[in-house]
Parts: structure tokens; C-alpha cells; sequence
């Protein structure tokens, strides 16, 4: 049986599963001592023109292959690596690929383990908008997925 039903993005709870995701975002604020990142919270301001980093920490109990990760990405923010490539970092390979509102992620081995994902965006547009979700699942054996929960932005015209 398939149970489909639609809910606001930002009101969903993670899912847990042999696939645990935990998905966070932060700003990147120039400071006297140089770039820092700090997370994004409700009373964090952000601006358009403001870079925020997308940082998605995926755990994983047993080895899987052939998994696809998708992160969906609010209306209001611009994915600065626009290019898709291979990627190799912590011992993990996987091809990410930039689309109009998500990004991919595509492994075709992944090992047990905890690795983490990392990506800068661009505030566009001011307003209040539903991030997304980011969902995970392994192509081969669909009983294995889970998603990570919603994250709402609210971005300011000025400061």
C-alpha cells in the first residue's frame, strides 16, 4: 500500500530510518577575526545578497548502493556551484548535480558511516519561504529512505 498526502514543507518532522539525515543551514558573516558561519535561527536577520551554507549531515548504519540524495532548495536562494561534477571528500565518491530547485546527490557505494554534505547558496529575494526537505533514499531497495524535517526563512528587504 502507498499513503500520499500533501503537507507544508516546513511542518514536516524527520524520518527515521537506517538512513538518518539532520539538514541545517547557516549564514556566513564577515567578522574582525574573518569568516564565520553561524547557524541560522528565528532571530537570525538575513538579507538579500547574504550567504547562507547548507550542511547536511547524513548517518548510516549499514553499507547501501546506488543512493540518491535530493535537497530542496527555497525560491529565494541561488545555488552559487552551478557546475555538476564527481565529487571525492571523506572517503566518499558521489556526483552532485545543481537543478532549478534542488540539488542531487547520487552514490553508487555508500559505506557505513557519518558524512557530511556542504554547499553555499545566495539570498535573491526577500520574504518568507518554505526551505524544503532534504529526502534520501537507496534506488535499488526503496524501503530504505527517509527525509530530513522542514526549515522556514524568513529574509528581510533590508537590515
Amino acid at each position: 500500500m502507498y499513503w500520499q498526502y500533501f503537507e507544508d514543507l516546513d511542518k514536516i518532522t524527520p524520518h527515521e530510518t537506517p538512513l538518518k539525515l539532520n539538514k541545517k543551514l547557516f549564514v556566513e558573516r564577515l567578522t574582525a577575526s574573518g569568516t564565520a558561519i553561524e547557524p541560522l535561527t528565528d532571530n537570525t536577520k538575513l538579507i538579500v545578497g547574504d550567504k547562507v551554507i547548507v550542511r547536511i549531515e547524513l548517518r548510516v548504519d549499514r553499507a547501501m548502493e546506488f543512493v540518491h540524495m535530493k535537497d530542496m532548495r527555497a525560491s529565494g536562494f541561488e545555488p552559487l556551484n552551478v557546475i555538476s561534477r564527481y565529487k571525492y571528500q571523506g572517503g566518499l565518491g558521489y556526483y552532485e548535480s545543481t537543478k532549478d530547485a534542488s540539488t542531487n546527490f547520487f552514490m553508487d557505494y555508500l559505506p557505513k558511516g557519518t558524512y557530511v554534505f556542504e554547499y553555499p547558496l545566495r539570498v535573491t529575494h526577500a520574504g518568507d519561504f518554505a526551505n524544503g526537505i532534504t529526502t534520501i533514499q537507496c534506488m535499488y531497495a526503496p524501503e530504505f529512505t527517509s527525509h530530513s524535517e522542514g526549515i522556514r526563512v524568513k529574509v528581510n528587504s533590508e537590515k
